[in-house]
């Protein structure tokens, strides 16, 4: 890096985020903490799980929230939800990731038949990467949705009272 400091995200700085912001955090560290075959990159899995649980949860939660009446402040409920879901696709590919990943840490690659077992790891490892890769932007293509202006509410119509018809003799 040209002098920029990556920064690091705990689970707990997202919760100061909005929801958009909290998601384009944990994506940049993703990007930012790539998975590498090595120690370091089983760690940036772990991490990345961890950030991932706990975003999906925010945004449950979030959309719960969001039911209540009166909140403004997140995007709809529905959405929400969907981003919780893409969420946890994320979640459900970086941990079938953990497999192969953890082979191809711990397992030499020194005969023929090990070296051609460890391009099947490569590929599933790098399969359940792009797949969490498009859930991570499925989520951030759901929330950033632009929301629609609510008009000024006007006061209910008066209801209409049923007058006496008088009939004239």
């Amino acid at each position: 890096m040209s002098g920029d400091q990556l920064h690091t995200y705990e689970p707990t700085d997202l919760d100061d985020m909005s929801p958009l912001q909290a998601l384009d955090a944990v994506t940049a560290d993703v990007r930012g903490h790539r998975i590498t075959v090595d120690s370091t990159g089983l760690f940036n899995a772990t991490r990345h799980i961890g950030l991932l649980c706990h975003l999906a949860a925010r945004m449950a939660a979030d959309a719960e929230y969001q039911l209540s009446p009166n909140i403004a402040d997140l995007p709809p409920a529905e959405h929400l939800g969907a981003s919780a879901g893409h969420l946890g696709q994320a979640v459900a590919h970086y941990t079938q990731a953990l497999a192969p990943l953890l082979v191809l840490t711990t397992t030499a690659q020194d005969t023929p038949r090990q070296k051609l077992d460890s391009l099947d790891h490569h590929n599933r490892l790098r399969s359940h990467l792009d797949a969490a890769g498009r859930a991570l932007a499925a989520a951030r293509t759901v929330l950033a949705v632009p929301q629609p202006l609510t008009a000024p509410s006007r006061p209910a119509p008066a209801p209409l009272r049923s007058s006496a018809v008088r009939r004239r003799a």
